[in-house]
């Protein structure tokens, strides 16, 4: 039986860019090695360290003056990163969920933090709006795209000053304007590559700008200047990384893949927002296409488990949502096909008879 992989991370690649890690891995470059097995500082590994890093920037269209790394930590330690690269006295943070929290913790070890506005009282239902972005801060954090609660924000805002934005799960889903950002970082494990490497884009003139020491680890400049080899880097993601990004190239790049993750989050919330069995749990005009967020209606709460064991039985894989939010998430990042969607809302209307 096909299986359809809902799953919000580490979650659906492209599948020929699995058989040729998985190519690569027995025979690297017909070199008769392994990728796991040869030196990252080798010819043949630096050639995939130049390309990832030059069809990032293509496929982004990135400016000059900006570096793109390849990290450890996750996008987690990113959380520690930012403020200990960019933060003197006081920045700003937009809290939209579990993971933004998260961030401003952590900012609070560097300086003052204003959390310009939240949806928390909400559970995270809603993006904010019609805050204001206090001028003298280092800096304005945010989330782009919220895994739990499905929310997105599904443009570049304006700020007064510079913008650091966690894009963990929505990178590579529409263009972007990096002119903006003084730094994006994220967790490749939903749009990129497999879990232990993390992307981040900073402007290079950005860094060392504060006064305080920063271990070499945690500095930017380390890994700008190292070009992501001051230590030995997640070889297998990031060789996994270059051939996701060939395929999103070859596909038609960041314009399609906002295209089609349209197409689909469409196909999907019109089916949820008819059948009357099921209710979307995000604001609509802040509803994310990567993580589609839903639970039964009241007067059918009790066939949520039902509904589960159905769906899964019949290949939908990993549907059930954050317990944050209950009910189910189908995670439609850019490998899901359309076709998959389509197997889910068969499955809803499946269900809506038999009951």
């Amino acid at each position: 039986m096909k299986k359809h992989n809902f799953s919000a991370g580490p979650s659906i690649l492209p599948r020929e860019v699995i058989e040729e890690t998985a190519k690569a891995i027995l025979d690297f470059n017909g070199s008769g090695l392994s990728v796991l097995e040869v030196s990252h500082r080798g010819k043949d590994f630096q050639a995939v360290m130049d390309e990832a890093v030059a069809l990032f920037k293509e496929i982004l269209n990135i400016p000059e003056g900006y570096s793109v790394l390849f990290l450890g930590g996750g996008a987690s330690m990113q959380f520690c990163m930012v403020p200990y690269n960019f933060l003197e006295k006081k920045a700003a943070y937009l809290n939209t969920g579990v993971w933004a929290k998260k961030a401003m913790k952590e900012a609070k070890g560097f300086g003052e933090v204003v959390e310009v506005a939240s949806s928390a009282d909400a559970n995270y239902t809603f993006i904010p709006k019609d805050f204001t972005i206090p001028a003298d801060a280092d800096y304005f954090h945010v989330t782009t795209n919220n895994t739990i609660y499905g929310t997105e924000l599904k443009g570049d805002l304006d700020s007064p000053i510079p913008m650091v934005a966690d894009m963990s799960s929505d990178i590579f889903s529409r263009p972007v304007d990096v002119s903006k950002y003084i730094c994006i970082y994220g967790g490749a494990q939903k749009n990129l590559a497999p879990s232990g490497v993390t992307f981040v884009i900073v402007k290079d003139d950005a860094v060392g700008k504060v006064s305080r020491y920063i271990p070499s680890m945690l500095n930017y400049k380390t890994h700008i200047d190292g070009g992501s080899m001051f230590n030995t880097p997640p070889v297998l993601p990031i060789y996994s990384a270059m051939q996701t990004l060939r395929w999103i190239k070859a596909q038609g790049g960041v314009k399609e893949m906002d295209r089609r993750a349209t197409e689909k989050a469409d196909m999907l919330y019109a089916e949820i927002d008819r059948n009357k069995m099921f209710v979307g749990t995000a604001a609509k005009e802040d509803r994310s296409r990567m993580n589609i967020c839903f639970v039964m209606a009241p007067e059918y709460k009790d066939l949520e488990a039902d509904f589960l064991k159905f769906a899964t039985d019949k290949g939908m894989s990993s549907i059930k949502g954050h317990r944050s939010v209950g009910g189910f998430r189908a995670s439609c990042y850019n490998a899901m096909p359309k076709e998959s969607v389509q197997a889910l809302i068969d499955c809803m209307q499946e269900f809506e008879k038999l009951h």
